[in-house]
């Protein structure tokens, strides 16, 4: 039995095992076409799952994946997902130039809508790196002809994070919303609520708590991000990485799967264009 009746947005970073930022150090990006790709088999894991449980989410598409894997693009499409870009070579936007992200967004979308023949308008950074010092990416997605990111993550964080920024979806321009990532505040501190490594990392009960917290005691729609790799048990082990690295990526990916179906089944969850972009909540957020 679901909890409430408030639709929650569902979304999967597509990215591969080697892509992740925190591999960079350790994976060449010019080696990439030389490591075992396992997204088509993750995502249509994925899609089996989502199927089964009569759920729609957002998938947020690395190009780089698309060009390589036009039938994984076109599958997310024909079963009524919304897709969405990632970028091309999931580069951190404060790595980039304002010419280079505009050149990395407006490529990636172009390169989506021609394989799937569906228009898209969403974006999220890589590692969530939209932050205080490069707003100007909002310019530059709203120019591509984006209509919202979800890309900043209010909390603070060691690779990521604007503890500072508004937890709820902000209107950047007449046409443009950042949609931030779900977090729950405690004693004046953010917590995050949204997935990811936290969700393997804690109690489920703890994940359900705080989207309760969102739902029920706040009244308002959460958001929840995982990648396709943190299903697969059997992914290739990256050698030579540090402890750190290691633990938030490898810990308890084998009750990732088991955890996902507990979510699907607790909560009710749909696309983040058809959760976020609709009038009355446009104009309850507006700024």
């Amino acid at each position: 039995m679901k909890n409430n009746t408030i639709s929650n947005a569902l979304t999967i970073d597509v990215e591969d095992y080697f892509q992740v930022s925190a591999f960079a150090p350790y994976i060449a990006r010019s080696s990439w076409k030389d490591c075992e790709c396992r997204v088509e088999k993750n995502v249509k894991k994925i899609l089996e799952i989502l199927s089964f449980h009569e759920v729609k989410a957002t998938f947020f598409t690395l190009g780089w994946i698309a060009e390589r894997y036009p039938k994984l693009v076109k599958d997310i499409v024909s079963e009524g997902h919304e897709l969405a870009s990632h970028g091309y070579g999931h580069e951190r936007v404060s790595d980039l130039s304002e010419k280079e992200f505009f050149i990395d967004v407006d490529s990636s979308k172009k390169i989506l809508e021609d394989i799937s023949g569906v228009q898209v308008i969403g974006y999220r950074a890589p590692s969530f790196s939209i932050g205080a010092g490069n707003f100007w990416a909002f310019e530059c997605l709203e120019r591509a002809g984006y209509r919202y990111s979800s890309s900043i993550y209010p909390i603070k964080h060691d690779h990521y994070g604007m503890p500072n920024f508004s937890r709820y979806p902000v209107q950047i321009s007449d046409n443009f919303l950042e949609i931030p990532i779900t977090t729950v505040q405690f004693f004046n501190r953010n917590l995050p609520s949204s997935g990811g490594g936290y969700f393997r990392f804690f109690p489920y009960s703890l994940s359900k708590w705080l989207l309760n917290q969102i739902n029920n005691k706040e009244n308002n729609p959460a958001i929840f991000y995982f990648h396709p790799w943190e299903i697969d048990i059997h992914q290739p082990r990256v050698m030579g990485i540090n402890r750190k690295t290691k633990f938030r990526h490898y810990v308890n990916i084998h009750k990732m799967e088991d955890r996902l179906n507990k979510l699907l089944n607790d909560f009710h969850w749909n696309r983040m264009d058809y959760v976020f972009l609709n009038k009355k909540y446009n104009d309850i957020y507006s700024v």
